[in-house]
């Protein structure tokens, strides 16, 4: 991939948010891990009581010849809530805060102003409350979190929680899907 680039979000949990980009024209992987936290080589076990300061979130290799970042930016914001902070529906804790992790001034520049324009359109019921962080380390989580929509669509958290989600960027962004 030419123009390969990355994008990390943070909203709430991964099990939902890889669905919605691993649908994507352009999106050649996307990892689940943990960003934003103070301590070394989180696991799941240890970023669940929110202690760690870390934030669930996926790591998107892109084309963006193919997928804009923006367009990605706008894709994440339109599939979940970024104004509410530390929770996202049933998940409340400060690993599933709304965060942008730039890896540049160029995504920062981008993020600011799209949080403005949605902000001044009235586009959520309240303000956008998503972080803008810089880049930072992120840690893959285990290898049963990888792609667990795809190995695991019976499981009731990801029918009741994530299937919806995908869905509903497929029916907004029908000329984006694979």
């Amino acid at each position: 991939m030419s123009h390969a680039q990355i994008a990390i979000f943070a909203g709430g949990c991964f099990w939902c948010t890889e669905p919605v980009f691993t649908q994507l024209k352009g999106v050649s992987k996307v990892e689940s891990g943990y960003i934003g936290g103070h301590t070394k080589n989180p696991t799941y076990k240890t970023i669940c009581n929110g202690d760690t300061g870390h934030a669930e979130a996926i790591r998107i290799t892109f084309d963006s010849e193919i997928v804009s970042f923006e367009t990605l930016l706008e894709i994440f914001f339109v599939s979940h809530d970024p104004t509410t902070p530390n929770r996202q529906g049933n998940d409340v804790g400060t690993q599933y805060r709304s965060a942008v992790f730039c890896q540049n001034a160029e995504q920062r520049e981008i993020v600011a102003e799209m949080i403005t324009r949605f902000n001044a359109a009235s586009m959520f019921n309240a303000p956008i409350v998503t972080q803008i962080n810089g880049a930072e380390l992120f840690y893959p989580a285990e290898d049963y979190h990888q792609y667990y929509f795809a190995k695991n669509p019976n499981q009731p958290y990801c029918m009741a929680v994530a299937a919806p989600k995908a869905a509903k960027i497929r029916a907004k962004y029908a000329a984006l899907i694979q």
